[in-house]
């Protein structure tokens, strides 16, 4: 009996000791035992993620393929809208955030960014038939779209904020439903960061023309969140992410999705907005 009493004690402390072990894991171990990131984005931000004939492509799935490979482990997609993804990632819904998002000093304070991915600075897009508009400062007393929940429609806010009469700014779920209502004439303009709106005027230039840049110089990162579990998660990705730089593979991508490279920081400490 005594031997029995033993042994069933033993073995609630090899239980005990496995499942404080697991506990102890942070979540890079946790991955790699489990062989999978989840990464959470939207797919409405062509040309970094959005569907194409049914798939799934965009700069984020070659960037985070790359990312993959380099740490071992398989991607997991996990999509919803724009407004839905940060609350995912502080819920736990997934591991890190693709996006991407422009790095501002409000969200470094909540959040961990990766290096720059790609320069982000606001631009305007408006109808390739309007001669209304040749400038930023020409969309006054306009209707101009953005993105909800976005940096891009703040900055849009604050710079019509200095003309006269001030636009109205109207906020969309995802951008694709703000070039929809630009091509119909509902609205004037579409303010976001360049690379996108650059990439949607090659796709359609009898229908859209990108108008001069004039928000503040921003860069876009990924985010993860900044607590010690994920510390060594966020390392691991900046340091795939700054050798795919350093070896030229980052370059490689920016081209092929955009038609330029952008010459970006290594990380971005103090942000413009």
């Amino acid at each position: 009996m005594r031997n029995k009493v033993i042994s069933a004690l033993a073995g609630a402390a090899l239980l005990m000791g496995g499942a404080a072990a697991a506990q102890a894991q942070d979540a890079l171990a946790r991955i790699k035992e489990a062989g999978v990131m989840k990464v959470g984005t939207e797919t409405a931000f062509a040309p970094f993620d959005y569907i194409d004939a049914g798939e799934h492509v965009g700069l984020n799935m070659d960037v985070f393929a790359a990312i993959g490979e380099e740490l071992g482990v398989e991607i997991e997609w996990i999509t919803l809208d724009w407004a839905g993804v940060l609350p995912g990632l502080e819920a736990g819904q997934f591991d890190v955030v693709a996006g991407p998002a422009t790095i501002t000093a409000a969200r470094m304070e909540r959040y961990r960014f990766t290096p720059p991915i790609a320069e982000a600075t606001v631009a305007l897009l408006k109808s390739a038939k309007d001669d209304s508009i040749t400038k930023p400062e020409d969309i006054a007393g306009k209707t101009i779209g953005s993105g909800h929940a976005t940096a891009q429609l703040a900055q849009l806010e604050a710079f019509g904020a200095t003309l006269d009469p001030a636009p109205e700014t109207k906020d969309y779920v995802s951008f694709n439903e703000a070039y929809a209502d630009l091509a119909a004439g509902r609205i004037a303009g579409v303010a976001n960061s360049l690379p996108n709106i650059a990439f949607v005027a090659q796709q359609r230039p009898e229908i859209f023309e990108v108008v001069a840049p004039f928000g503040t110089k921003t860069y876009f990162g990924f985010p993860g969140l900044k607590d010690d579990d994920h510390a060594s998660l966020m390392d691991a990705i900046d340091a795939a992410l700054l050798k795919m730089k350093a070896d030229g593979r980052l370059g490689e991508m920016q081209q092929k999705w955009f038609g330029q490279t952008f010459d970006t920081p290594d990380a971005v400490t103090e942000p413009n907005i």
